[in-house]
């Protein structure tokens, strides 16, 4: 696949405004490769905003065919990013999903051409609150238009008719990225053959929204933050998003897993110190969790991707019936959860299903037993893997390929 013309990732440093330190991601200086979209190809977001001009970073692996019949899309969750196989160009670790994506793997590189852009409103590359906004030469900072689930998916729309794939053989992802899967389906349901949502849910729950407005205040509530302009002052809110992650991380495991790995471990030795410092395994853990975090993301950007992810309802854009997102598709899904996963609980999938179902909706489920938590989308689960190839094999035979 010739990607050429994508290559000219880097803006002119005469044009960021912040200093470049107090920035920490790849949101000014992006590795990889860039679509951009100018003034007459503006995203309009369902804020009522029009986005112009704005870029999408993205990743690919494996090759395109000839009738462009074999791309896969991959979408990512909150904190993920589109280096789902590439060394992290940040923290210089493997790309996120390594074990899923890869040659002969279940999404196998030698087979499909794969793609991963980073979601409108992140901080990866793509446009989002820590960009410069063209207007005013400085970081949009809370000046950025709210964007939604839809809004990510139609940039990724827009990226693929970049690309000339009219349609996706597979579309996949977890948390978030399964959100992004089913407003797919929805939404363009002619484009997608087969489409498998992994660890998620058809809409936030009460629960979910109220995590993640403790996390948004915990950033807020730190005074680096100057009200979002924190870029221009040279600085970042960097305890407030630390707080936010430890939050959002343990929502991520399970009981048994922190038990597993922790227990009431201390952790330098095995006795208290009678102070508030990191004496269990448990509070290392998480603090170093928080650390790496605000090394490799923009707190406005966590403070937008969540706020997407609380106003996802697929079945209230639909008149409050789910299947009516769904009727008439002849996309094919496997919906995949896990036994531990309380974040987006079994349940959530099963809706889903049912959904699928009055829509009669080719749909396969499989309920992966793990004491991993939410995260096991993520790790090495063989149970999902099996699924997974399964499901994608038999599609692709369907598909021709």
């Amino acid at each position: 696949m010739d990607t050429q013309l994508d290559t000219a990732a880097r803006p002119n440093a005469a044009e960021i405004a912040p200093p470049r330190a107090a920035e920490p991601s790849q949101a000014l200086e992006p590795k990889g490769m860039i679509a951009r979209f100018g003034p007459d190809k503006p995203l309009l977001t369902d804020a009522g905003v029009p986005l112009a001009p704005f870029q999408v970073a993205y990743q690919t692996a494996g090759t395109l065919n000839a009738d462009r019949s074999n791309a896969v899309l991959i979408c990512h969750a909150l904190t993920g990013d589109q280096h789902f196989a590439h060394t992290h160009p940040v923290t210089g670790k493997p790309g996120w999903w390594e074990t899923l994506v890869g040659p002969g793997k279940p999404v196998d590189t030698d087979r499909y051409f794969v793609v991963c852009s980073n979601v409108i409103g992140s901080c990866m590359g793509s446009t989002g609150p820590a960009s410069v906004d063209p207007a005013t030469g400085r970081p949009y900072g809370l000046d950025f238009p709210l964007v939604t689930i839809r809004d990510m998916v139609r940039a990724q729309a827009m990226l693929l008719d970049h690309f000339g794939i009219d349609s996706l053989f597979l579309c996949i992802g977890g948390s978030m990225g399964g959100m992004q899967v089913l407003q797919w389906a929805a939404l363009y349901p002619e484009r997608v053959f087969a489409a498998m949502p992994i660890a998620t849910g058809a809409r936030h729950s009460a629960q979910n929204i109220a995590f993640h407005e403790v996390g948004r205040q915990a950033i807020m509530a730190d005074p680096a933050w100057a009200d979002g302009r924190y870029l221009e002052e040279g600085t970042r809110p960097s305890k407030g998003l630390g707080v936010a992650r430890m939050g959002a991380h343990i929502t991520y495991l399970s009981e048994p897993a922190l038990h597993r790995k922790f227990g009431r471990r201390f952790q330098g030795g095995s006795a208290p110190t009678f102070s508030f410092n990191a004496d269990f395994q448990i509070e290392s853990y998480l603090r170093h969790q928080g650390l790496s975090f605000v090394e490799r993301f923009d707190a406005n950007a966590y403070l937008y991707l969540t706020r997407a992810m609380d106003y996802f309802d697929l079945a209230a854009d639909h008149g409050g019936v789910l299947a009516n997102a769904f009727r008439g598709t002849k996309t094919r899904f496997c919906v995949i959860s896990f036994t531990s996963d309380w974040l987006f609980p079994t349940a959530d999938s099963r809706v889903i299903v049912h959904a699928l179902n009055a829509a009669a909706a080719p749909v396969a489920f499989v309920e992966v037993e793990t004491d991993k938590g939410h995260d096991a989308f993520l790790l090495d689960e063989p149970a999902m893997f099996a699924a997974a190839r399964g499901f994608i094999d038999a599609a692709a035979r369907a598909r021709g390929l």
